[in-house]
């Protein structure tokens, strides 16, 4: 059986980058105890989410976050799905998703591709496109147990591109993600399971621990989904980790039952990636 071990950390984050580091040094080896064989950090853990700080915190790939990374991934022996961190590049600034192998080495970078631009009258306004930029890639990346998906928060409401991630043979999609305390209530759930749903496949989402002395509260609530929809496991709003092992063969026998993938009507329509 073709299984895999997941670990997700879900961490409160502070104002200092190398203590949000360190924190997910040490919470990264109290999962390897756990023998897990990729671990997922939140979006933005090196910073707090507030638009302002991103420009602050930014630095480019190969500086000292990215390769304290990779040394963590390294010295574990495991996959690390990075989270986000700001990333610097050509006079922008991205919501940049790295991945390591067991070796350290960079296997994926994904970078956020829709931005998190909203005003819930009343409750909730953000804007991300204040300081950063939008990527344009979809993010596919090849492991020991096959093909696994990436995007960031934001990009997992947009239906294609689960669907393009899927396509390019995804049977898990990772989502570093930082739902609020207004979307989080309503849609977390909801998005994770739909996509796991339409797509027959695992969603995985790593959230900060919810701060509430934040201006920007995260919901928390990290999960995994299966492809039937089921929620296997979940984190309250507390810092927190958890490990959860998936069965890939899962997604094969659930696509056999129920063959949604190969009842779309190609001769009515297609989804392509530009």
């Amino acid at each position: 059986m073709n299984k895999l071990k997941i670990g997700l950390i879900q961490m409160k984050v502070s104002q200092n980058k190398k203590e949000n580091l360190d924190k997910a040094y040490n919470l990264i080896k109290d999962l390897t105890c756990k023998r897990v064989d990729i671990v997922v950090l939140p979006e933005m853990f090196s910073t707090p989410y507030v638009t302002s700080n991103f420009p602050l915190y930014a630095e480019k790939e190969g500086d000292y976050s990215y390769n304290f990374l990779s040394n963590i991934a390294k010295e574990n022996n495991i996959y690390l799905v990075a989270g986000s961190i700001p990333e610097f590049d050509n006079n922008k600034i991205y919501n940049t998703s790295f991945v390591f192998n067991r070796h350290g080495k960079k296997i994926a970078k994904h970078r956020k591709i829709h931005l998190f631009d909203i005003d819930i009258k009343g409750k909730q306004t953000f804007k991300e496109s204040d300081t950063l930029s939008p990527g344009d890639e979809v993010t596919v990346f090849d492991s020991d147990f096959g093909k696994i998906g990436l995007c960031i928060c934001y990009d997992l409401r947009f239906p294609e591109l689960a669907r393009l991630m899927v396509n390019k043979g995804a049977k898990v999609i990772i989502v570093p993600a930082s739902f609020n305390m207004t979307t989080g209530p309503a849609h977390w759930h909801l998005m994770f399971r739909s996509k796991a749903v339409d797509n027959q496949i695992y969603t995985i989402g790593c959230s900060p621990a919810s701060d509430y002395n934040s201006s920007y509260v995260s919901y928390g609530h990290s999960l995994i989904v299966s492809p039937f929809g089921e929620v296997l496991c979940e984190l309250d709003d507390k810092e927190n980790i958890i490990t959860y092992e998936i069965d890939l063969d899962y997604v094969d026998k659930i696509r056999e039952e129920l063959p949604l993938l190969n009842h779309r009507r190609k001769d009515l329509y297609e989804l392509i990636e530009k």
